[in-house]
């Protein structure tokens, strides 16, 4: 088989009907379609980072859920809290703040 068989035997493939509408549908699925290939792409890329930041959340809402819980049951951890969070005192009571200031 010489080059210009092959050569003949592409050109035969690449004048095909099939070949030819095929190809179209490739471009036009990849480029130009509502639901392209590209966007599908960053629409599953952009799925996973909300699933993870759904994950995330559900932690932090569990997390607070707890914490609200030790607030609710024990005066002891709400006094806790509300000195620290909101700086609250007693009457008899100064307040020193100690602010880390790093390296």
């Amino acid at each position: 088989m010489n080059m210009t068989d092959k050569h003949k035997r592409y050109i035969n493939v690449l004048k095909n009907k099939y070949f030819i509408t095929f190809v179209i549908f490739l471009i036009w699925m990849l480029i130009f379609d509502q639901n392209n290939f590209i966007d599908r792409y960053k629409y599953k890329k952009e799925i996973g980072q909300l699933t993870e930041d759904k994950a995330y959340y559900l932690h932090q809402i569990e997390e607070d859920s707890r914490r609200l819980h030790e607030l609710k049951t024990n005066n002891e951890n709400l006094e806790k809290f509300a000195r620290e969070q909101y700086l609250m005192k007693r009457k008899n009571e100064d307040v020193f703040i100690v602010v880390d200031e790093g390296d």
